[in-house]
């Protein structure tokens, strides 16, 4: 601990009321002198000493045995001297190192004090006893105090230490709060832009290729048609996952949305596909749900199944889609985002994905149970 502006307020009253006393006092020159010389002592001690003293180094070390001196000394040139204890024993409390230098700091102190007032004037047995409770008093009261505003001062430490703790776990909290909102963040953009823009520039890349070898030109006028609608819900899509809102696609309702995606699906590949849906009361987020996962997994169709036919039934908590591919082993590891895309998704909503794969072909099944209205 250092000693701030306050302390040194009360040095400079206490050393100024003290030379006040000992002006006054009908005392020997020589007790005159020995007091004065004895806060002169303690004021130069104070100003070359206690900007620098803390607790335990040489300056405090230093000041601590210039203000028993000091405290002994003044007391001998006049008894009323002895209310320096005022500011001595608070002082070495402050500037000792430890609890057990500053007991020892004290008993000096008091024993000090207790031999300038024997010194001070000729003392009876009375007197001697009242000086003993005297001393013996203030000392108890000083350590007393002492070690309770130094309990005090430990327990003040350790909780700015903990507040500093709290405060230092708070920012990296804040900042793994940042970290995780931004990785979120980019996986909610990396799933939407998968199940949405890349599925749809894959589509208008075969529609691209198809019209490229198409030699009929009604044909190719058809082909080119569907490649610019697709390029407009493309465009559509993108806007809309710029705004942050749910899909475009969904603005007339889930079933229409089905019904867009599987008949734009037939026409690019020319894969039947059967729609049979129950939508009932699905809530929003249940309905992105569902059309983003029939897009994946029609995408997983187009790109890997080599069907001829897929089905897509939603009912009773539930989507189910079927093709009759090549099929795939579900238990592989892949490189692709396809299935780990949608269960990072049903995942945020607590549905769940179960793939069944063989020869005949494959059947994803979401399950919208939690996630229904």
């Amino acid at each position: 601990m250092t000693l701030n502006r306050w302390w040194f307020a009360a040095a400079l009253v206490l050393v100024t009321v003290l030379a006040a006393l000992l002006l006054s006092a009908d005392r020997e020159p020589w007790r005159l002198a020995l007091g004065l010389a004895s806060l002169a002592v303690f004021l130069i001690a104070w100003v070359f000493l206690a900007k620098d003293a803390e607790a335990g180094n040489r300056q405090a070390t230093a000041l601590t045995v210039i203000t028993i001196i000091v405290a002994g000394a003044g007391t001998a040139s006049l008894p009323n001297f002895a209310v320096f204890q005022c500011l001595a024993f608070p002082l070495v409390w402050v500037l000792a190192r430890s609890i057990r230098n500053a007991i020892v700091a004290n008993i000096a102190i008091a024993l000090a004090v207790g031999t300038g007032f024997l010194i001070s004037r000729p003392l009876d047995s009375i007197e001697l006893v009242e000086i003993a409770l005297t001393v013996l008093l203030t000392l108890a009261f000083s350590i007393v105090f002492g070690l309770w505003i130094t309990h005090i001062a430990t327990l003040s430490d350790e909780r700015r230490e903990l507040l500093d703790q709290l405060q230092a776990t708070q920012t990296e909290l804040e900042a793994v709060s940042r970290d995780a909102g931004a990785t979120f963040e980019r996986e909610r953009l990396a799933r939407e832009i998968h199940d949405t823009i890349a599925q749809d520039l894959t589509g208008m890349v075969m529609l691209a290729q198809r019209a490229r070898q198409e030699t009929d030109a009604t044909a190719r006028d058809t082909q080119l048609t569907q490649l610019e609608q697709t390029a407009r819900e493309a465009l559509t899509e993108t806007r809309a996952l710029v705004a942050g809102g749910a899909p475009a696609s969904l603005d007339a309702g889930l079933l229409p949305a089905l019904e867009r995606l599987t008949a734009r699906f037939s026409q690019e590949t020319g894969i039947a596909i059967s729609l049979t849906a129950d939508v009932g009361a699905l809530d929003r987020s249940a309905e992105v749900v569902v059309l983003r996962c029939t897009q994946e997994a029609l995408s997983n169709v187009r790109k890997h199944a080599g069907a001829t036919a897929t089905t897509i039934r939603l009912g009773d908590g539930a989507l189910t889609i079927t093709d009759n591919g090549q099929g795939f082993d579900p238990e592989a590891s892949t490189t692709g985002y396809g299935l780990s895309g949608m269960r990072d998704r049903l995942a945020l909503v607590g549905g769940s994905l179960a793939v069944a794969s063989g020869a005949s072909g494959t059947t994803l099944t979401v399950s919208l149970a939690r996630v229904s209205a």
